[in-house]
């Protein structure tokens, strides 16, 4: 126990960023460098999609975009359409029954109330105003109302709209590349980051940076699984995945980031996958099946009987499963 608990220790302290890199200060600068502070907050969908418009990088970059394309983050807000449904349910059985949050019907739905949700699905949606979120709220009725109706052109192009907004390129490589923001600065505006620093051949993006955290799993933890989030008006609880992976695989002395699995040997690259993948899963869980058939009597009756023993190892860097 002693020893887990110093590992616990010394791994947190090296993965939340509290040793700074060197060249660190250089990272970012002020908070009014951001894409947020110099576009202004957004007023509709289409100006929240446009502010973080990763088109420009598919020129260079064809593959790892159709690896994205291909993943759960290019449609974070739709997801598989359970995670829009999940939105509605959270407004009706969560926001409308609460008492002090404000909402009576969806129309008072503001930014505030969904954050929790858009936290991880939708992290710019705080850089935007309510009419923003009133508009996706009345974009996820509007698609679930179609669905009913067998609508299927609007409920298409309901889809569309749900899936124009997204984890993409830039939430990733310039919103959320810096966390420790008064320790290495704000994510600047026409920059990329990364893993390397120097110039970048993209007009809208000229430079590149580096990301303290690009390759740490603390990059991926600040979506998945650092609940509950306390700083919430309303906490909100749904997995603690980064928290097991830390607790539990890096406390034990366990040395592999997230992205070394769920990118690199997966071979996946950027179309990171988790359970939905036949291959991720199969090296996630170790299966053992051992069976025996034998007869048996119950009363004056012999019958048939088959005995299965199972026994699962889970060799993810967390717990399973997760979500």
């Amino acid at each position: 126990m002693k020893r887990h608990h110093v590992w616990g220790m010394i791994t947190a302290a090296l993965v939340v960023g509290l040793v700074i890199p060197a060249g660190a200060e250089q990272v970012g600068i002020g908070r009014q460098g951001t894409i947020a502070a110099t576009k202004g907050k957004a007023k509709t969908l289409a100006e929240l999609a446009k502010m973080y418009d990763s088109s420009s990088c598919i020129e260079c970059h064809q593959d790892v975009h159709d690896q994205w394309a291909k993943s759960i983050h290019s449609r974070s807000i739709y997801g598989t359409g359970r995670t829009a449904a999940t939105i509605k349910t959270t407004i009706i059985n969560g926001l409308m029954e609460w008492p002090y949050s404000g909402v009576k019907s969806p129309k008072d739905v503001k930014v505030e109330h969904l954050m929790g949700c858009a936290k991880c699905h939708l992290p710019q949606l705080a850089d935007a105003e309510d009419s923003v979120a009133q508009e996706l709220v009345t974009t996820i009725y509007d698609w679930q109302d179609a669905m009913k109706n067998k609508d299927r052109e609007k409920a298409g192009k309901l889809e569309e709209k749900l899936k124009s907004v997204n984890i993409n390129c830039l939430v990733c490589h310039n919103r959320n590349a810096i966390t420790h923001k008064w320790t290495d600065g704000y994510p600047q505006a026409g920059v990329v980051y990364g893993s390397k620093a120097g110039d970048h051949p993209a007009e809208q993006f000229s430079k590149m940076a580096v990301s303290p955290i690009m390759g740490e799993a603390i990059q991926c933890g600040q979506c998945h699984g650092l609940g509950p989030n306390l700083e919430l008006d309303n906490p909100t609880q749904c997995a603690t995945l980064y928290g097991s992976y830390l607790w539990a695989y890096k406390a034990d002395g366990g040395q592999e980031q997230c992205q070394e699995c769920h990118m690199r040997k997966s071979k996946l690259g950027h179309n990171i996958q988790s359970y939905r993948d036949p291959g991720m899963a199969q090296a996630a869980v170790e299966f053992k099946v051992d069976s025996m058939g034998e007869y048996w009597r119950d009363g004056s009756v012999i019958k048939p009987k088959a005995v299965v023993k199972v026994e699962m190892t889970n060799h993810a860097g967390h717990s399973i499963p997760d979500g």
